[in-house]
C-alpha cells in the first residue's frame, strides 16, 4: 500500500469562532469589566507597560421605555502607573456611527475629565500632602473614516520647541504636562487586512469586514492567526456571543443609532427647507430691491421731464411777452 504523503504546504484548517461585535458599547464594556483584558488592550494600544491600572466609574446609562434592561453611553477612563512610577489617566470613547455633534461631544467629556477633582494623584512635598491633576491620554475608536486621513491607527503626540532655534525640547513640564494631552484615533473602517504589528493584530478583533451576514452583532474571526497573548479576549468575547442579555442590548443600540440617525436626517431636511426659505426671502427682496430701483429711476426720469417742461413754458411764456 503506498503511503500517503503530507503536504507540509497544505494549509492549515482556520478556526472559525464567533465573537460579539466590540465595536457596540455593551460588549466592550464587558471585555473592560476583565482587569487583565482591559490592562492588555490599554497597554498595546498606547504601546508601552503598565504596571497598575484602576478603572473608573464613567459611564452614563439610559433606561428605555418598555425596556427590562440598561443601555449603556460608555466613556472608560482608568488611570494608570507607568513602569517610572508616573500616573496618567486615559480615557476612551468610542463612537460607531457619525453625527454631526460628535466633536463637540468629544470636547465636552475631555473639558470635563479636566475639571473633575478627582483626576488627581497626591505627592508630598516639604512634608505635605499636595493634589496635582493627572496627565490626560485619549483614545478614540471612530467607526467611521476622518475626511483626509486613511492610517488606521494615528497618534497624536506633544512636542515642545523652541521657537527662536528650530529645536525640541525634551523633559516634562507640569504646567505643559497638566494642560495638554496624547491622544491615539483609531479609524475601524481603516483597518489593515495583513496586521502588521501588535495593536494591528489586536484591532483585528474589531474589523467589522468579518461581520457575519445579517448580523453585525456578530464577528467571524480565525482564532488561529491571533497571537496567544490575546485568546484570553477572544474567549471573552466569544462568551459574549451567546448572552442574551448583551444580545437584546446591542439591538437597543441599534435602535437608538437609527433614531439618531432618523432625527439628524429630520434636522438636515429642515435645515435645507430653512435655507430653501431664507432664499426666496432674499429674491424676494432683491427683487423689491431692484423694482423699488426701478421706481426711483423713474420717478427721477419724471422729475427730469418736469423740470425741463417747466423750463421750456417758461421760455416760451418770456419770448411772448
Amino acid at each position: 500500500m503506498r503511503e500517503q504523503r503530507t503536504n507540509l504546504f497544505d494549509k492549515v484548517p482556520c478556526r472559525k469562532m464567533q465573537i460579539a461585535n466590540p465595536l457596540y458599547d455593551v460588549v466592550f464594556k464587558h471585555l473592560m469589566e476583565d482587569f487583565e483584558a482591559a490592562k492588555l488592550l490599554i497597554s498595546t494600544i498606547l504601546g508601552r507597560e503598565i504596571t497598575v491600572l484602576a478603572p473608573l466609574p464613567q459611564e452614563r446609562t439610559l433606561d428605555l421605555e418598555q425596556r427590562s434592561f440598561t443601555v449603556y453611553r460608555l466613556d472608560y477612563a482608568a488611570r494608570i502607573q507607568k513602569t517610572d512610577g508616573g500616573f496618567e489617566q486615559v480615557i476612551i470613547e468610542i463612537q460607531k456611527a457619525k453625527f454631526a455633534a460628535d466633536i463637540m461631544r468629544f470636547r465636552r467629556y475631555l473639558g470635563n475629565q479636566y475639571q473633575r477633582k478627582n483626576n488627581t494623584f497626591v505627592v508630598r512635598m516639604g512634608g505635605e500632602e499636595i493634589k496635582k491633576p493627572l496627565p490626560i491620554v485619549a483614545i478614540y475608536f471612530l467607526g467611521y473614516r476622518l475626511d483626509h486621513m486613511t492610517a488606521p491607527v494615528i497618534k497624536v503626540a506633544r512636542q515642545s520647541y523652541d521657537i527662536t532655534t528650530g529645536e525640541r525640547l525634551f523633559g516634562e513640564e507640569e504646567f505643559i504636562e497638566s494642560l495638554t494631552h496624547d491622544a491615539f484615533i483609531i479609524q475601524i473602517p481603516c483597518l489593515r487586512p495583513d496586521r502588521k504589528t501588535d495593536v494591528e493584530q489586536l484591532l483585528g478583533l474589531f474589523d467589522q469586514r468579518r461581520a457575519t451576514s445579517g448580523d453585525e452583532h456578530i464577528l467571524e474571526i480565525d482564532e488561529e492567526t491571533y497571537p496567544e497573548k490575546y485568546r484570553a479576549l477572544i474567549r471573552l468575547l466569544h462568551r459574549a456571543a451567546s448572552n442574551t442579555r448583551i444580545k437584546d442590548t446591542m439591538d437597543a443600540e441599534d435602535e437608538i443609532l437609527e433614531e439618531f440617525a432618523n432625527l439628524e436626517r429630520r434636522i438636515g431636511r429642515r435645515d435645507e427647507r430653512i435655507e430653501e426659505q431664507d432664499k426666496a426671502l432674499r429674491e424676494k427682496d432683491r427683487t423689491l430691491e431692484e423694482k423699488d430701483k426701478a421706481l426711483t429711476e423713474q420717478s427721477r426720469a419724471l422729475a427730469e421731464e418736469r423740470r425741463i417742461t417747466e423750463a421750456l413754458r417758461k421760455r416760451f411764456r418770456e419770448s411772448q411777452g
